[in-house]
């Protein structure tokens, strides 16, 4: 890639945290953080689920609240759908739509969060998890991109990622994940 090519890149990378900012995703990663805060303080857990690199975004979010974020604290319950025991199974028995859906019905229970993960907010088995997790009485968190997809308006709480392509929106739910940790720790006074 040549250097032009790259400054370019690093360009878009700014105005899609820029255009970010010019929105309200810092109230909403607030809400997200007290509503996952809320639920690990009554002792329940996050659910985190995506395909592709929301699944490794999905996995890195809960590895950091069960392991650490910046600074050494308790444990936080934390789950990513990765296993690729069960994904493979209930693909083979059930299909790739219900993959994250028979997981939650599986682990979900009343009080716990899911957090979706999709950069189109058109993906299946994310919707799936969705339903099942508010058949359940689950909060919902969805992250998403685009427009937002069939995702956009089905959970208490949502961020559209602007960007245009996946990896912009990946980069911004990333960077908005850490900020929900960092803020998960502030609230439960263990940062």
């Amino acid at each position: 890639m040549a250097v032009d090519q790259i400054q370019t890149e690093l360009e878009s990378a700014r105005e899609a945290l820029s255009s970010l900012l010019d929105g309200d995703a810092s109230e909403r990663v607030g809400r997200i953080a007290a509503t996952i805060a809320d639920s690990l303080r009554a002792g329940g857990k996050v659910m985190a689920c995506g395909n592709g690199g929301s699944s490794a975004d999905a996995m890195h979010f809960c590895e950091e609240l069960t392991g650490r974020y910046r600074g050494d604290r308790p444990a936080l319950g934390a789950i990513a759908c990765v296993d690729p025991g069960h994904l493979t199974c209930t693909a083979n028995d059930y299909g790739y739509e219900m993959v994250f859906s028979r997981w939650v019905e599986a682990l979900g229970r009343p009080g716990d969060v899911l957090v979706a993960l999709t950069t189109s907010g058109k993906s299946r088995n994310v919707l799936r998890a969705v339903e099942a997790a508010g058949a359940i009485g689950m909060k919902r968190v969805a992250m998403l991109g685009g427009d937002g997809g069939v995702l956009r308006g089905l959970c208490e709480h949502e961020i559209v990622a602007p960007g245009g392509t996946a990896d912009r929106v990946q980069e911004l739910h990333m960077l908005m994940l850490h900020c929900v940790i960092g803020e998960i720790e502030r609230r439960l006074g263990v940062a």
